[in-house]
């Protein structure tokens, strides 16, 4: 197979776990015959330093004609003043908008190796898998925003045609799974989700008659997923909500470090980044965990390149140097830490 990826480093711990994600698909494009072309382009804080827009032209012209976008991480305190007019996070959301990627993926998976990297008890924990299913390009994040002198107004709004395409998406993965969906909203306040509840009610009923749907308020679903986390199969919500649940549900697993994301949209084309931010204090350590980007890498060899016998592969070489104690200082306690070239190493080692 012939594949053109762009790459997005961005800013902090990026460019260092996005080399250790770039070696893994070049070793796998060496090993089953594959040509990847890894186009390198600025995005974030490091593009607003390069051009004064974290989202140039140029990159967004690559991504669009790309058949895949990994992403590193990107934001930091040099770009968040409060007074800033331009942020790396505007890049984001103009890039996911520009794809199309409405969907935002998240498994939670609680590697049996590190039952006790959590602070959770080892048996709350064990069996835990889950999916986030996030709207990832409507609502507050998206919405009019206004500032003045006494007041500040974020809007949140919805579109049935919204709420449809991204319950769809979550059914479809409960239907590959244990059909069982919880969706998540705040119907006894908002009215964006009084309409989501009635929309998704509907579309269930009419469409996936073999899924069982559980309406949730999203703080009871924030204090179930510590309480009853083995409960869950596929969760859907709105961004915001996604956004703050997705990191809560990433301390089952024990560190931001380990997740992956896939966002996704109508055709095969999405955008791969791990959940975490740009730690801009550890940056050039050496020491970022690189888990979360190389299994955003399978996910961008499973949906967007079909690739699943290499996705398999590379889940199963992280899965078994985790196994082997290669653990970067997030998951290392007290214990003896690697750096993340090393980490890396220990995946290629088993792929």
């Amino acid at each position: 197979m012939k594949a053109h990826i762009a790459v997005l480093p961005g800013d902090g711990i990026g460019p260092e776990v996005m080399a250790e994600g770039m070696r893994c698909l070049r070793a796998l494009a060496e090993r089953h015959g594959h040509t990847f072309t890894l186009t390198e382009l600025p995005f974030g804080g490091a593009a607003i330093d390069l051009t004064g827009n974290p989202l140039p032209d140029e990159t967004l012209r690559a991504c669009l004609a790309a058949d895949a976008v990994l992403l590193g991480a990107i934001g930091g305190p040099k770009w968040s003043a409060p007074q800033a007019k331009v942020r790396p996070e505007q890049g984001l959301l103009g890039l996911r908008r520009a794809l199309g990627v409405y969907a935002n993926l998240r498994p939670v998976r609680v590697h049996p190796a590190l039952l006790g990297a959590s602070t959770l008890k080892p048996e709350i924990l064990k069996g835990v898998d889950l999916m986030f299913v996030r709207e990832l390009t409507g609502g507050i994040y998206f919405g009019d925003k206004r500032r003045e002198a006494g007041s500040a107004t974020d809007v949140c709004t919805y579109t049935v045609a919204e709420i449809e395409r991204i319950v769809r998406s979550a059914a479809r993965l409960a239907q590959q799974r244990r059909h069982k969906l919880v969706s998540i909203d705040k119907a006894n306040v908002l009215e964006t989700s009084r309409l989501w509840r009635e929309v998704t009610t509907r579309l269930m009923r009419e469409e996936f008659p073999d899924v069982t749907l559980e309406h949730m308020l999203v703080d009871s679903a924030a204090m179930h997923l510590i309480r009853r986390p083995r409960d869950f199969d596929v969760l859907v919500t709105e961004n915001m909500f996604g956004d703050i649940l997705t990191d809560e549900a990433s301390m089952l697993a024990g560190s931001l470090g380990l997740l992956p994301s896939a966002s996704l949209g109508e055709g095969r084309r999405g955008l791969y980044e791990p959940i975490h931010g740009s730690a801009p204090d550890i940056a050039g350590r050496g020491i970022a965990n690189p888990y979360g980007t190389l299994l955003s890498v399978a996910l961008l060899l499973r949906h967007s390149l079909t690739l699943a016998a290499e996705a398999d592969a590379l889940e199963k070489a992280v899965s078994e140097a985790i196994i082997a104690g290669a653990l970067t200082p997030d998951l290392a306690g007290a214990g003896q830490a690697v750096t993340t070239q090393e980490a890396g190493d220990a995946v290629l080692k088993r792929l």
